[in-house]
């Protein structure tokens, strides 16, 4: 086994692509300087459509949680109501996020595997009309579901008056985000999943609606105000310092997507899913979630007593270098999840199944060897 060649297939930190490494190890340049001002405007304008929106995108140094926690301490106040929908692990993020801010949060639950719905939501709306805001995660990345952000945003802006906040973090960029036609009033990313970087940006967009809310907030946090964001972007700069090679490599990611073109990313997202699917049921594993609510950017597999989804991960990890991520919180040891988001293709999605099938011979799970990278092959055809 060759140790440089290891396979990184988990929901985050994703694989970099050779040119955005490249561009990270420019020279270090003035983060005050006209040159920073001018790549920092650019990739500015080059999130939006990323986004969905014409609103300013601003640029954290920080992990996706940093932007969590921005959307919080600025748009509630103590004692304000919230409801926070938790499908999984990062849904509860939100929640705990909020009640650290003396939030009273309300937690609209639903089976991890599921996804929220909106008639569910409408309900809790009904008995919950004072909360200020609705939170959301769009990817659950613990389970592999993909939320209807759309139609949960519809429902929210018929029947309260609510802003609708959402955490995109592992899948902006990888599945269509439409913030400004769905009426979503603030959405938060990182930089470690489909924008195929390191860990270290945060990405949050804001609507003209939930700044008038900012507006009335007084202001608690220092380093997570997103008026100083405002402020400095209007200068084409940064209120603190800024991760300055990150922010190189994102402009070379914002190129990268421009080149593909989004719609181009979305399907190879949507194709990698369905043959990661596929192949799995080819395989004879139970898959975690349903089709109609499948993330394009990981998938969950259960396989149950069927077989120890540890001694699978472990089997990939030391014999032929391929992480795949194992279940969190009381599903830790019980599912693992595969990544095909980013820098990814079908090719990798094809390699993956391969040393799967093999791993599940050797862990003593008989399978056609073959048979899930055969499925995904038609798949793979069926697209052209």
């Amino acid at each position: 086994m060759l140790q440089e060649k290891a396979i990184l297939r988990i929901p985050g930190p994703t694989p970099i692509p050779p040119r955005v490494q490249q561009a990270m190890s420019q020279p270090m340049i003035g983060h005050r300087s006209g040159q920073f001002s001018k790549i920092l405007k650019e990739t500015a304008e080059q999130l939006k459509p990323i986004f969905g929106t014409t609103q300013d995108v601003y640029t954290i140094a920080g992990s996706g949680t940093s932007a969590l926690e921005m959307s919080v301490v600025n748009t509630l106040a103590p004692g304000d109501e919230a409801i926070v929908t938790v499908s999984g692990a990062f849904g509860e993020r939100f929640a705990k996020i909020c009640e650290r801010y003396n939030i009273t949060v309300h937690r609209l639950q639903v089976p991890w595997g599921e996804a929220i719905l909106p008639e569910q939501l409408q309900s809790f709306l009904q008995e919950h009309p004072s909360a200020k805001a609705v939170f959301a995660t769009h990817c659950e990345t613990s389970t592999g579901i993909l939320n209807p952000i759309k139609e949960l945003a519809g429902t929210i802006n018929q029947h309260s008056n609510a802003l609708f906040i959402v955490d995109a973090v592992s899948c902006l960029g990888a599945v269509p985000c439409e913030m400004d036609d769905w009426g979503v009033d603030i959405v938060v990313t990182g930089s470690q999943k489909a924008f195929m970087l390191p860990t270290g940006l945060a990405f949050i967009a804001v609507s003209e609606r939930a700044w008038k809310r900012i507006e009335e907030v007084d202001p608690r946090a220092f380093y997570l105000d997103l008026r100083a964001y405002r402020k400095s972007l209007a200068d084409d700069t940064t209120p603190y310092t800024p991760a300055v090679s990150l922010i190189h490599g994102l402009q070379e990611v914002v190129a990268m997507i421009q080149e593909e073109g989004l719609e181009q990313i979305y399907a190879r997202h949507e194709l990698m899913k369905e043959m990661t699917r596929q192949a799995m049921r080819a395989l004879n594993v139970p898959l975690m979630t349903s089709d109609q609510y499948a993330s394009p950017t990981v998938t969950s597999i259960n396989p149950g007593d069927l077989f120890d989804a540890e001694a699978l991960r472990k089997t990939l990890r030391t014999k032929y270098n391929v992480t795949i991520a194992g279940g969190q919180q009381h599903l830790k040891g019980k599912i693992f999840r595969i990544g095909h988001m980013g820098y990814c293709d079908p090719q990798d999605v094809l390699t993956v199944i391969a040393l799967i099938e093999v791993s599940l011979i050797q862990i003593g799970y008989q399978v056609e060897l073959g048979a899930g990278v055969k499925a995904a092959q038609e798949v793979l055809i069926q697209h052209g």
